[in-house]
């Protein structure tokens, strides 16, 4: 794996409880694509439940799971499910009414 390539990614609540049943790390370094990739692909290559993400940190901004991952980026996922207040500070709340992670445009 080319260290250029890579991207850091950690899961949060829910997700990293998942992977920690499944004998999984909640942390764990990919290699992208060049051009990068999505939240929506990532998560799905790393087994994630795309129906249970409602954002996706990307260098400590949130976003939807339409957002591109380049490589070097740091990246967190973050489970339905944060308290009230946490939702809107974080920006949880504007990234889940983004869109559903199935409507992502072909290229």
């Amino acid at each position: 794996m080319e260290a250029e390539n890579n991207v850091t990614v950690r899961m949060f609540g829910l997700l990293h409880s998942a992977r920690r049943q499944a004998g999984l790390p909640s942390t764990v370094t990919v290699e992208v694509p060049a051009e990068g990739t999505t939240g929506t692909q990532l998560a799905r290559e790393l087994g994630l439940d795309v129906d249970k993400i409602e954002g996706v940190f990307v260098n400590r901004t949130v976003y939807d799971l339409g957002h591109p991952i380049m490589p070097g980026d740091r990246v967190a996922y973050v489970p339905y499910g944060t308290p009230g207040p946490h939702r809107f500070y974080l920006g949880l709340y504007r990234a889940g009414k983004s869109g559903h992670p199935d409507e992502e445009t072909a290229d």
